[in-house]
């Protein structure tokens, strides 16, 4: 099995899903991270934009796992990742997590809800805070819902993003597959 350069976006996006590194993602791996989320930022598992985001999260692994056998190898991850899969599954996924951390439903978030959020996904490193500055385009302090899935979708399909720095590189990275 090949994998691409290890500062390609999608090793890096696989290696934080794959939690306990044993080369697949399972789909508890998968699910967990949305009770993270709803548990950093004190959601109720519950309440409504938690049940969606369960949901979205069920569909995005259901869409993954080519073989349906509950694991989602990184060759499987890599030829179901891109353009297509994102505005498919990912959009709605990740927009839930977006809606979970969105205390007061506006539509943004502050500095201290896309760092929770961001870490509690699994993106605790050192860049959370800059690709926070970079996603604030306009200087509010302020990440609009578009903005973010927009930075996320860049990073995902083609490695240059505001959001690499939330994944660990601040460069855009090599061998990527658009």
């Amino acid at each position: 099995m090949s994998h691409p350069p290890s500062d390609s976006p999608q090793h890096r996006i696989f290696a934080m899903l794959d939690v306990d590194g044993d080369g697949a993602i399972t789909y508890a791996e998968y699910l967990a991270r949305v009770d993270r989320v709803a548990s950093a930022l004190k959601r109720d598992a519950h309440h409504p934009v938690v049940t969606a985001a369960r949901a979205a999260h069920e569909a995005v692994f259901a869409d993954m796992d080519a073989d349906q056998d509950g694991r989602v190898t990184f060759e499987e991850y890599r030829t179901w990742v891109g353009h297509e899969a994102f505005e498919r599954s990912c959009r709605p996924a990740l927009g839930s997590l977006f809606d979970i951390a969105d205390s007061d439903a506006d539509g943004r978030l502050d500095r201290d809800e896309f760092i929770r959020l961001r870490t509690a996904a699994g993106n605790a490193g050192t860049g959370v805070a800059a690709a926070f500055d970079a996603l604030d385009s306009d200087g509010d302090g302020l990440i609009d819902r578009d903005a973010y899935l927009a930075g996320i979708k860049t990073f995902v399909t083609d490695g240059s993003s505001p959001m690499a720095a939330a994944y660990g590189s601040d460069r855009p990275a090599l061998g990527t597959r658009s």
